[in-house]
């Protein structure tokens, strides 16, 4: 793309909001926003909000909404042509949802959008629900405030398969981005009926969906413990209340600050529950209230942060893998004791999460599905399952970074039903005078320790998307030890290993049980390392896992 021509294009095309701001672009800023299109992928689109092609703007989204349009059209039959559209609370998502609904309705595509901003898994819900052709989430998730994105669903509630993603870029690239749009007025078409509004009588049964995932089966728990919950200023507040207190967990205390939405997310630039960071205001509360949990929400609640207190009454972060791990083991034991559990149970986890759920569904004979980063395949899992009829062998789903799903009701991660299992499964333990410190303690006596991290290293723009790729090619062809581990087995998932879809991840396997993954993140300028390092005892994994990541950080400077 010549990136300066595209520049003045826009200068002479784009309205004056847009015109504004690209006067105001230096030399780098004009290459970074025009060197290439937004990509668009099997997550949709996510970028910085600003102009160019390289942005999330209103004109990167309708161009987007037109290949999709396109592709419905060709694919679905007249009468079934209908579309779903959510957003979350982030700058300009309510203008984008609707850009995105006057291009639909335009393109003859009956639009059915949420009143307000709710949680992703709404959309996956009243995708099915209304039997739709597909769904749109405007949302960033967890990315800073300063990012938007564009996420589509297929008609089965999952996020759209690799050959659905390259069959709408396909009718994307076909487009100019001024003159091939189709627009209608967004309150004309609400009038002609091409934009319908969702009723709330689809979030009440989204509610009732999520409840019916307790695993208590009349079993009596103390529900008055004292809960903080943060949904740091995205959608969570109304669903995830009104599910807990409908289940009857009143005693519930809301982080005001971090309360109602709003995309400049004033005490938490970056919120994601993943970091420390964005859990401190709610220790405070936690600390301030003598709380025995925190529950923190990321902005469109498919991420569910935890802290809980220890011996000393200090408040402990869980990760990803121990939440996920604390969730399957109690829904498998509460299964096994009610006789519950289904013939040949599956639970489904991405290739970087924590093998030590492999170790748990083993002890309780369930099959473990290993699957690409990326909810959307555990989501095809569940989906395959239904297509034999066998919805209910699929009893839980996570990825190492905070999502978690433990029924089909939906087909992407629920920060709202993993809310509701995690209070379910505390107050459980609580009842029978077990924190979860030791229960988590408890599963590492039984299965053995390990430890799992993540390390980031990022790289912006230009420069750094060919860096990326560079580290990506010399760790395939250098590593013949980490950390001093020798490297027994290298899976380059560019060759769809095990059957799953070509992907640039490479997974190192090391001497002793321990394992390195590297992958380019699919939403954010970064690579991701993930290590899992078995050992005797947390302070031994530490010292290990320190080694790997000494090792390793030579390669990404």
């Amino acid at each position: 793309m010549n990136y300066k021509r595209e520049y003045f294009r826009w200068l002479e095309n784009a309205d004056d909001e847009i015109k504004e701001e690209l006067v105001s672009y230096d030399e780098i800023e004009i290459k970074d926003a025009f060197y290439r299109n937004l990509a668009f992928g099997t997550g949709g689109l996510r970028g910085i909000i600003g102009a160019g092609t390289n942005r999330m703007n209103v004109y990167t989204v309708a161009k987007a909404s037109q290949g999709l349009a396109d592709y419905i059209n060709a694919v679905f039959p007249n009468n079934e042509r209908s579309v779903v559209i959510g957003y979350d609370s982030r700058i300009k998502s309510d203008i984008f949802s609707k850009v995105a609904a006057e291009v639909l309705a335009a393109n003859d595509i009956i639009v059915h959008i949420w009143k307000e901003p709710f949680p992703v898994s709404t959309v996956s819900y009243a995708t099915r629900y209304l039997h739709a052709s597909g769904g749109i989430m405007i949302t960033a998730s967890h990315n800073p405030g300063s990012y938007n994105g564009y996420k589509v669903y297929g008609n089965d509630g999952c996020q759209i398969t690799t050959e659905a993603a390259t069959r709408i870029t396909s009718e994307i690239g076909k487009l100019d981005i001024f003159d091939d749009v189709k627009r209608m007025d967004f309150e004309k078409a609400v009038g002609k009926g091409r934009i319908l509004y969702i009723s709330d009588q689809i979030l009440t049964d989204f509610i009732e969906a999520v409840k019916t995932q307790s695993v208590l089966y009349g079993e009596k728990v103390d529900k008055e413990s004292s809960i903080i919950y943060s949904p740091l200023n995205g959608t969570g507040l109304v669903p995830v209340t009104r599910a807990l207190k409908e289940m009857g967990y009143t005693n519930i205390t809301v982080v005001k600050e971090q309360e109602l939405p709003d995309g400049n997310f004033p005490t938490c630039p970056y919120p994601n529950p993943e970091i420390k960071e964005a859990m401190m205001l709610g220790m405070e509360y936690a600390a301030k209230n003598n709380a025995d949990l925190l529950l923190v929400t990321d902005p469109d609640c498919d991420r569910v942060g935890v802290a809980v207190r220890n011996s000393k009454a200090e408040y402990v972060l869980l990760n990803g893998n121990e939440i996920g791990i604390l969730l399957f083991d109690y829904i498998c034991s509460q299964r096994e004791e009610h006789g519950k559990m289904p013939i040949d149970p599956v639970m489904v986890k991405t290739i970087v999460t924590t093998d030590l759920g492999r170790r748990i569904a083993d002890y309780y004979g369930v099959r473990t599905i290993n699957v690409l980063t990326g909810f959307k395949f555990i989501g095809e899992q569940i989906g395959l399952l239904e297509e034999q009829g066998k919805t209910d062998r699929y009893i839980f789903g996570f990825e190492e970074s905070y999502g978690y799903l433990s029924g089909g009701y939906v087909r992407d991660k629920d920060g709202v039903g993993a809310t509701f299992l995690i209070c379910e499964m505390f107050s459980f333990y609580k009842t029978r005078g077990v924190t979860l410190l030791d229960k988590l303690n408890e599963i590492y006596t039984r299965h053995g320790y390990c430890l799992n991290t993540l390390h980031s290293y990022e790289f912006v723009g230009v420069s750094g998307f060919e860096k990326m790729q560079s580290i990506m090619s010399e760790i395939r062809r250098n590593m013949e030890s980490i950390g001093g581990r020798r490297v027994r087995q290298i899976l380059d998932y560019r060759q769809e290993l095990d059957g799953l879809p070509a992907s640039d991840v490479v997974k190192f396997l090391l001497e002793d049980d321990c394992s390195v993954v590297v992958r380019p993140s699919g939403t954010e300028p970064k690579l991701k390392i993930y290590i899992s390092v078995n050992a005797k005892n947390r302070h031994e994994a530490g010292i290990l896992e320190n080694r790997i990541i000494k090792s390793l950080a030579g390669h990404f400077v």
